[in-house]
């Protein structure tokens, strides 16, 4: 079953089809202005984020709260039948027609005008986010549910901008309602070019659809590589001082530097097709300190405090720290800290007061809901990063790294070795790693 859950393409916002071999039969279509991925945005609007660009904020947020506005929106606001369509009352929306999400009607449902963008977050803000997202579960879990006992089928493949909520999918997989979920890593906007080419490959030229025993997708890293003779020359250029090491003293090194709680802009191999820096151009950090969140977020990524980091793991070791065995090589279903794992917090505490207790070993990583957007990292699929993690391991008993990508609010995740340079000149990350090359910020030639 392959389900694509969008805001909007031609005038499908949803649609079904049975995928056999190298052929997609559609079944089942939602057709504008009855869209999952403009309902989402509508509130992502409302609570004063960009849209198509702040949903994963509303997802992020969503745990500070309760869901107590929840059967006001489904009661008001989407009509959802048992087989998991739906139709939204366009009364209160004027994305169709209009030059904004929502208008006076939807705030005068919820009794408060529309957050203005960078004004404090309120309670209120807390729990409207809860509830949006507590919706989206509930929706997606009536389609699956019904697809699945309407078509026998036990492999599900999401597609679409809704399926990078990461949070649904998690909720999902834990269901058991599928034996196998896969999610496109690339599933917004962006995959449509390698929709297209996919379309050329199988359409157009017939040719046979071949089933690897990793996935096809190639750990996502399908974009440009910049080898060491390269990344020297833009070295030379920049005036900065660097040094070139062999993979193992590398390695040592920025666990060194880690375990300093500095902060490693590291750069290798090709660059990741699609949202999520697996590796190639990260941000690393130690995941033990409970300052490293709010540091990352306010003196390097330049967004809000609230804001999760992703932790990094080596595969094998997923069962001893997460509530999942299966892979998860995209950060595309969030689990959950293994109890054991976790520390007690004060219950007393709500909204933005929750975001600095030290909630486990690996508070960096840690939501204030003790979820976590999971990387799993093989050796097969990137070897010099998996190295990077199991040197750590050895040396803090932790097989995980904090990893956000390398970019700031606003910026494309770098591509370059020159946009790699901009990004560490122009915030804090301490040390930078071009493949074989170190730079550290105020380092001298002389004191290497």
């Amino acid at each position: 079953i392959v389900l694509t859950l969008d805001g909007v393409g031609e005038w499908a916002t949803s649609s079904v089809s049975i995928g056999k071999g190298g052929e997609l039969t559609r079944v089942k279509e939602l057709h504008f202005p009855h869209s999952l991925g403009l309902f989402y945005s509508s509130f992502t609007y409302y609570l004063g984020f960009e849209v198509n660009e702040g949903e994963y904020k509303v997802m992020g947020l969503a745990p500070y709260g309760e869901p107590r506005y929840f059967d006001e929106i489904m009661k008001s606001l989407v009509d959802l039948k048992e087989d998991g369509s739906f139709r939204l009352n366009m009364t209160y929306f004027e994305f169709p027609t209009g030059l904004k999400m929502v208008g006076d009607k939807f705030d005068q449902l919820f009794g408060a005008k529309a957050r203005k963008p960078g004004s404090p977050l309120r309670k209120f803000h807390f729990d409207m986010a809860a509830s949006v997202q507590k919706v989206l579960e509930t929706i997606i879990f009536k389609i699956t549910k019904n697809l699945r006992e309407t078509y026998q089928i036990e492999n599900l493949c999401l597609s679409g901008g809704v399926a990078l909520n990461c949070v649904a999918n998690g909720k999902l997989r834990q269901s058991n309602l599928y034996k196998n979920i896969w999610v496109q890593p690339a599933s917004g906007d962006a995959g449509g070019g390698l929709g297209a080419a996919l379309a050329v490959n199988y359409i157009h030229f017939a040719r046979p659809r071949q089933v690897g025993k990793l996935d096809m997708m190639k750990h996502s890293l399908l974009g440009p590589r910049f080898n060491n003779t390269e990344i020297e020359e833009v070295l030379q250029w920049s005036g900065l001082p660097y040094k070139k090491f062999e993979d193992e003293e590398l390695f040592d090194k920025i666990v060194g530097y880690l375990t300093e709680q500095k902060v490693i802009g590291f750069f290798q191999g090709r660059a990741e097709f699609g949202p999520r820096a697996l590796g190639n151009r990260s941000i690393l950090a130690d995941p033990r300190n409970e300052l490293t969140q709010k540091n990352l977020n306010l003196k390097v990524k330049n967004r809000e405090s609230f804001r999760p980091f992703a932790p990094a793991i080596m595969k094998e070791k997923l069962e001893e720290w997460f509530d999942c065995s299966s892979e998860n090589p995209y950060m595309l279903f969030v689990y959950n800290i293994l109890e054991s794992q976790r520390y007690q917090q004060d219950n007393e505490l709500v909204g933005m007061d929750l975001l600095y207790q030290k909630r486990s070993e690996i508070p960096a990583v840690t939501h204030v809901d003790y979820s976590a957007r999971v990387q799993t990292i093989q050796k097969e699929q990137n070897s010099r990063f998996y190295s990077l993690l199991e040197k750590f391991y050895q040396k803090t008993g932790v097989p995980i790294l904090v990893n956000t990508s390398f970019n700031v609010k606003g910026e494309p995740i770098v591509l370059s070795p020159l946009d790699a340079l901009d990004c560490f000149l122009s915030t804090e990350i301490d040390v930078l790693v071009l493949e074989n090359y170190l730079v550290l910020k105020g380092q001298s030639k002389a004191s290497w």
